[in-house]
């Protein structure tokens, strides 16, 4: 039976705070990496994606919007990640198959369900962002990946969709940092109900919103160098966010 805190108490951070969290993440990642796993579940989806492109080129308009729903995912994917950041902080012995042992959580029901609502909200995105291209840059029908690409940075109408794409593509992504933030790695922590805790993320988000909005930056902007070059960067990436997101929520939730 899940236990529910009567009170959490939301502390206030600063920038140091951020710094401090990733510098420990990477610490985390050293003793314990990570990036075979993260490979193996990574290439074989961007692999699949680059296939359909150079096939037909229909998922081209999307490919961008693809990558970016990295965010949006990431926090479910990083679980095992907390896993073994918390059970570092235990001083319990780990390796990356530790990573696994969440799927043994009392909890994994409720990180099932705020996971599938993260993976809705990705559809959601891409959803939105297809609606876009189809009312901008659609409507010129470029045939070719080159033509997609002169089309975009040379129309009023591709640049009416890097604007209208990216400010659509700010609202979901503000929507995931407050809902996701510190709620995947409290309902691994405290076996918390995903409403519940969800609620102290938002409320954490709202208690610190220059930080957190610092973070959601520092976020996105770690996975976009990730994906350089080819993807690989991502393998380290993003379980070092992991990490650091753990020890993050250590430093917000009391």
């Amino acid at each position: 039976m899940l236990v529910v805190p009567e009170d959490v108490r939301i502390r206030s951070i600063d920038t140091l705070s951020l710094g401090e969290a990733l510098a420990l993440g990477w610490r985390d990642f050293l003793a314990a990496p990570t990036q075979l796993l993260f490979l193996g579940v990574i290439y074989p989806l961007v692999g699949l994606v680059a296939a359909r492109i150079a096939y037909g080129g229909e998922l081209l308009p999307l490919f961008y919007p693809l990558v970016a729903g990295l965010a949006f995912v990431g926090p479910l994917a990083a679980v095992g990640i907390y896993e073994l950041s918390r059970r570092r902080e235990r001083g319990q012995p780990v390796s990356w198959t530790n990573a696994l042992d969440v799927f043994r959580s009392r909890a994994i029901w409720s990180i099932a369900a705020l996971g599938l609502l993260m993976l809705t909200l990705y559809v959601l995105w891409l959803g939105a962002a297809q609606i876009v291209y189809d009312h901008t840059l659609g409507r010129l029908e470029p045939g070719s990946v080159g033509a997609f690409v002169h089309l975009l940075f040379t129309t009023p109408e591709g640049w009416q969709m890097i604007v209208l794409g990216n400010a659509v593509g700010l609202v979901f992504a503000l929507a995931t940092l407050a809902l996701s933030v510190v709620s995947f790695p409290m309902m691994l922590d405290r076996e918390v109900d995903w409403i519940i805790a969800m609620q102290t993320s938002v409320r954490a988000v709202m208690a610190n919103p220059g930080p957190m909005m610092l973070w959601g930056v520092i976020v996105v902007a770690l996975l976009a160098i990730g994906c350089l070059p080819a993807f690989v960067g991502l393998a380290i990436v993003m379980p070092v966010l992991g990490h650091a997101t753990w020890h993050l929520y250590r430093r917000v939730v009391g």
